[in-house]
């Protein structure tokens, strides 16, 4: 099965952040912004942004005399001892400040063995979760979900996925035709969020992006309940900037 996503932002942004922790893991003694901008040749604007993220984050720390030094969280997960679960709470941690930051549940999704996997979520009173009346694994033609993880597979590994799993009608938004469906998904641009508006459930609408670039694919969603569809465009761009965290974790 050949794949057909590109990179998309939050994939550079994570790649450039990997280049300032790896430079600032290797100057224990510490490293000054400016030398890390001589370093890295990354621009000021993007550096600033960028030490911003890992310091939020907990990769990098700032010391009294200015100079960032190697943070908690990466050192947590640069030990051997208990990496998997410093790798999941690092992971829950970024998804639960996702949620809160978009204001909406949030997903982070897997297509493995030819199935589509929720593998992590944050939900809350204020931000619930979809009702997940029909198997996600079974509806990947209706949810952005499912649908922004097929738009990175190429046209056999997609109309493989449909000859497995039938499109059944959801609601009467959901699309039924294989021939329309491939159509769209063909033609939605990589970095552009994939929408569900009711397609799997009345009463919820979904935004994904894609979160891998590779091998392997993956997205994060959120969803809304419909009387907020409002803010769904918004939220989908919010969720897209806010993806790199997510992504540096897994690449770590």
């Amino acid at each position: 099965m050949a794949l057909t996503h590109e990179p998309t932002a939050p994939y550079h942004s994570a790649q450039d952040a990997l280049r300032l922790l790896e430079t600032v893991a290797g100057r224990p003694a510490g490293v000054t912004d400016a030398e890390l901008a001589r370093e890295t040749g990354l621009g000021t604007q993007r550096l600033t942004s960028l030490l911003r993220m890992l310091r939020r984050e907990g990769y990098v720390e700032q010391a009294g005399d200015g100079a960032y030094v190697a943070g908690a969280a990466l050192g947590r997960l640069g030990s051997a001892h208990g990496r998997e679960q410093a790798l999941g709470e690092k992971l829950q941690q970024s998804l639960d400040r996702l949620r809160d930051s978009v204001g909406a549940a949030i997903y982070m999704s897997r297509y493995i063995d030819g199935e589509v996997q929720v593998t992590r979520h944050a939900e809350s009173p204020a931000a619930p979760a979809v009702h997940e009346w029909v198997d996600f694994r079974s509806s990947a033609h209706a949810s952005a979900v499912g649908k922004s993880l097929l738009g990175q597979l190429d046209l056999n590994g997609r109309r493989d996925h449909l000859a497995r799993h039938k499109m059944a009608r959801l609601t009467s938004r959901t699309i039924t035709s294989e021939k329309v469906l491939l159509s769209r998904l063909d033609a939605h641009p990589p970095t552009v969020p994939v929408l569900d508006l009711q397609e799997y459930a009345v009463g919820t609408v979904c935004a994904a992006v894609p979160i891998t670039a590779g091998s392997s694919v993956g997205c994060l969603a959120l969803s809304l309940p419909v009387e907020h569809a409002h803010r769904l465009r918004q939220a989908a761009e919010r969720l897209n900037r806010g993806a790199a965290p997510v992504l540096l974790s897994l690449a770590i």
